[in-house]
């Protein structure tokens, strides 16, 4: 059974710890400076007094988890031996020890039949004494009703800190309800997208992509010139991409699937298969990455192989993602000069700095002495 959050606070709380021992220091300054012996003999006085620190110490590391029966000892002996020391010093202040008693048993213990019985032991400790000391009623049941006044007061707290407790969990609960449909109703929409794009975009450029096939072929049997034939082609080509892009977009609406590291390699590798020279590298220990750092990493090499396509032509490429503290990934085209363009084309570089700025990182892009250089750093 856990601690409810109340006891972890006081279990913990120096002041509080402090507090509760005060007991055991009473006890040891009363029993060592006392002079007024009546009832009892010294050496049991001395044994009394050790039963009650040693069972206030234990009760002080005792946890609601414990079994039961170690609480009912250690506070039916307090209960018990406070009681018997209050009655063998009548003159001193041990009269605080049975209250004392019946204040742990119902603030910091879940009250059962055992703490109920140090209860009763208490209060007859603490009346008992003082009605053999003045053979008064009124007095001894004055000790009584100050009892039963104080273990109303520690039962209202201690139910008050349950309430509290449970109005806490009850808020925490009601949270994770929100947090809960708040996602599940994202999920909705993001699958509702989904649903769009597959069924109107996807469509469409697959719809697309067949008649461009068609037209390749009415031309090439038509004999039409290598110009046309090869513009089409581009644009079969191109309307297959967007094909495959509105894919990826309906797998990651869907989270059916998060690009890797292989992904990234086999966009280098169809890079070297159309275009040219390609290199991909992986530097550190690979390590499992956030589906919002993988997908910025794939979308930044797509777009910087799709840039090196357009603005040099069969370049060799060279990427490296790099494990360290954060993640690095470099795309460097080298067709052999300075380019003349003053930035990559496009907006795709932008969105890809947007991203990787929400991701807490930064993508840097410009020219070096033998072409172009695209860097993406996250953190993961």
């Amino acid at each position: 059974m856990e601690l409810t959050l109340q006891d972890r606070v006081r279990r913990s709380a120096g002041p509080g710890m402090v507090l509760r021992a005060l007991p055991s220091v009473l006890v040891v300054f009363t029993v060592v400076t006392a002079d007024d012996v009546r009832r009892l003999p010294f050496p049991v006085l001395i044994a009394l007094a050790a039963i009650v620190v040693v069972s206030n110490g234990w009760l002080l590391f005792l946890q609601d988890g414990e079994p039961i029966g170690r609480r009912a000892i250690a506070l039916l002996a307090f209960a018990i031996a406070g009681s018997l020391l209050w009655f063998g010093l009548p003159s001193s202040p041990l009269i605080a020890l049975p209250y004392w008693a019946a204040r742990m048993a119902v603030r910091y213990h879940r009250a059962g039949p055992a703490e109920w019985v140090v209860v009763g032991i208490a209060t007859l400790g603490a009346g008992l004494p003082l009605y053999l000391s003045t053979d008064s009623v009124g007095v001894a049941f004055g000790a009584v009703f100050g009892m039963a006044a104080l273990v109303l007061a520690s039962t209202n707290r201690r139910n008050r800190e349950v309430q509290l407790e449970e109005r806490e969990v009850s808020l925490a609960r009601k949270q994770t309800a929100l947090e809960e449909h708040g996602r599940a109703a994202a999920l909705a929409e993001r699958a509702r997208i989904a649903r769009d794009v597959h069924d109107v975009l996807a469509h469409s450029l697959a719809g697309l992509s067949l008649n461009l096939q068609g037209a390749r072929l009415m031309l090439v049997r038509d004999g039409a010139s290598a110009e046309a034939i090869e513009q089409v082609t581009r644009a079969q080509g191109l309307a297959a991409e967007g094909l495959a892009e509105a894919r990826r977009a309906v797998a990651a609406l869907r989270e059916d699937a998060v690009p890797d590291e292989r992904a990234l390699a086999d966009l280098v590798t169809a890079y070297r298969l159309d275009s040219g020279t390609a290199d991909f590298e992986i530097v550190g220990t690979p390590r499992e990455l956030p589906a919002e750092v993988m997908t910025a990493l794939y979308r930044t090499l797509q777009e910087a192989l799709a840039n090196t396509r357009k603005h040099a032509v069969g370049a060799p490429v060279a990427a490296t993602l790099e494990y360290g503290e954060d993640v690095r990934l470099t795309v460097a085209d080298r067709p052999g000069r300075r380019p003349d363009r003053a930035a990559p084309g496009g907006y795709g570089l932008v969105g890809m700095r947007e991203r990787a700025e929400l991701l807490g990182g930064s993508l840097v892009a410009g020219p070096t002495a033998e072409g172009w250089r695209v860097e993406l750093k996250v953190p993961g």
